[in-house]
């Protein structure tokens, strides 16, 4: 199973991560298939980048995001006020 999820980045006690497109089996900051986008928790307010038409092209052939991803990109869906 494909699964959209978060691999953690940077620091000690300074986190960003990255989303990608992984194999369910893979370790959580092993060997993915594409990288889509990235999160960084940090700063304020925290920065969301995906590409969303990556996004919905790996959901479209079954990719199954996280709770994380999926709150993470809606988020990035609507519009900026």
């Amino acid at each position: 199973m494909v699964k959209i999820r978060l691999r953690r980045m940077g620091a000690k006690k300074a986190p960003y991560y990255r989303i990608v497109v992984a194999d369910s089996h893979s370790p959580r900051d092993g060997r993915f298939i594409e990288e889509i986008g990235l999160y960084d928790p940090v700063t304020e307010p925290a920065t969301i980048k995906i590409d969303m038409e990556r996004a919905k092209y790996w959901i479209a052939n079954g990719a199954q995001p996280t709770d994380t991803v999926r709150g993470l990109l809606k988020l990035a869906e609507a519009p900026e006020a």
